[in-house]
């Protein structure tokens, strides 16, 4: 199995084995779940992942260890997934913050450049604000988060921390097909005329 396949793969056993936790319902945060910036405009229900998920095919290959989710400078940042603060401050000069989730694993989601408003040891609930998207260079047209989530050292999609009710743009809606001529009877599947 390749290395891409196998983070995959531990990505689904990890959620697997977490009960009912992945499924409650995380639109206000309250407990579960919730994106860590905003809505990137009005009417949206969700911010824009201008860049997924790429994890690299061998431990210091090329990847991208994370998603980058669409938001500006000063945009609130918020906890993904309740957990402990176990790092806030800079790393090579940008606001990194970590925290460890209140899962079972070695389970720990990272956001950058992040100012954080909480301190190392600080317990936060998912919703919660942990601080403010900083400005400087991004490789992001208007700025943007880049979201991790390790367990251990693998690096994980973080989208996997969100459940379907969240991750979705909104309702899926089946749509009548109109203008499309029915088949003759008896063909597909269509009542017809029985040959002995």
């Amino acid at each position: 199995m390749s290395s891409h396949l196998a983070l995959h793969a531990l990505t689904a056993v990890l959620l697997a084995l977490l009960p009912g936790a992945w499924a409650a319902d995380a639109a206000d945060g309250d407990g579960g779940r919730a994106w860590p910036v905003p809505a990137s405009a009005p009417g949206l229900r969700r911010p824009v992942v201008e860049r997924g998920f790429d994890p690299p095919l061998s431990r210091w290959g090329a990847g991208h260890r994370g998603v980058d989710l669409r938001a500006g400078p000063g945009t609130p940042v918020r906890a993904a997934a309740p957990g402990r603060v176990a790092f806030a401050g800079p790393v090579a000069g940008r606001g990194v913050l970590v925290i460890r989730l209140a899962l079972p694993g070695d389970l720990r989601i990272t956001y950058e450049p992040v100012r954080a408003s909480v301190a190392v040891g600080d317990d936060v609930a998912a919703g919660d604000t942990v601080g403010v998207l900083q400005p400087g260079p991004s490789h992001c047209p208007g700025g943007c988060l880049h979201w991790g989530l390790r367990h251990g050292p693998a690096y994980l999609d973080p989208l996997s921390l969100l459940p379907a009710s969240i991750l979705r743009a909104g309702p899926s809606r089946l749509l009548p097909v109109l203008g499309v001529p029915l088949p003759p009877a008896g063909e597909a599947g269509q009542p017809g005329p029985v040959s002995p």
